[in-house]
């Protein structure tokens, strides 16, 4: 009597789950469900400049950030510098690489922004033998992190350091083994910085 007392329990309890399962619209399913990623709750959109360099020549910039996988521009208030001995594409290259090593503004890291750009990097001018929109690193750019490479060569095609067809030359600061290649911030580079790595296209 207690065992078919059981059974019918069971049914019972069973048919409830079903009925509210049904009720609320819900397909019972074998299979796991992969609901994909949580969505993303940075804004990227670019606050207003709120980091001004101590100083003359103050000039407001652009430069790239990353930002949901992307490189995107933001305007900082930043000086050219004042290298009286520096050619002056040579001068705006570190000023805009000094802006790009700084850690994200308040406003930026609360947009999203990070910086790929690590504190080593550095910049110089052209060696003996190089054009003269040539810029050295000092280290060759394919050792540097593709999305941080990504926010160089866009932050400078911007500016008149890259040449009349937009493109950055860049190269390692050995001019006997490093050669130099043209970078273009291409609107597929903005949208993925990974490729900027293997972008560079060998100058003649």
């Amino acid at each position: 009597m207690s065992a078919r007392w059981s059974r019918s329990a069971a049914l019972v309890l069973a048919g409830a789950v079903a009925l509210l399962a049904s009720g609320c619209g819900i397909r019972g399913t074998s299979v796991p469900v992969d609901a994909g990623a949580a969505p993303s709750r940075a804004s990227c959109r670019a606050p207003e400049s709120e980091r001004a360099a101590e100083g003359v020549s103050r000039v407001s910039v652009r430069i790239y950030l990353l930002c949901s996988s992307q490189v995107l521009s933001v305007s900082r208030t930043t000086r050219v510098g004042d290298e009286k001995t520096s050619r002056e594409p040579v001068r705006i290259a570190r000023a805009l690489l000094e802006q790009l090593r700084l850690p994200p503004t308040a406003a930026e890291a609360a947009a999203g922004f990070t910086t790929a750009v690590a504190d080593w990097v550095e910049i110089s001018g052209p060696a003996k033998d190089d054009p003269d929109s040539a810029l050295r690193l000092n280290r060759p750019p394919e050792e540097i992190r593709s999305l941080g490479l990504a926010q160089i060569v866009c932050t400078l095609a911007d500016t008149t350091v890259a040449g009349d067809d937009g493109k950055v030359v860049l190269g390692g600061p050995d001019s006997q083994r490093d050669p130099l290649k043209a970078y273009q911030c291409t609107e597929e580079m903005r949208r993925n910085p990974m490729i900027a790595v293997n972008s560079g296209v060998l100058v003649s």
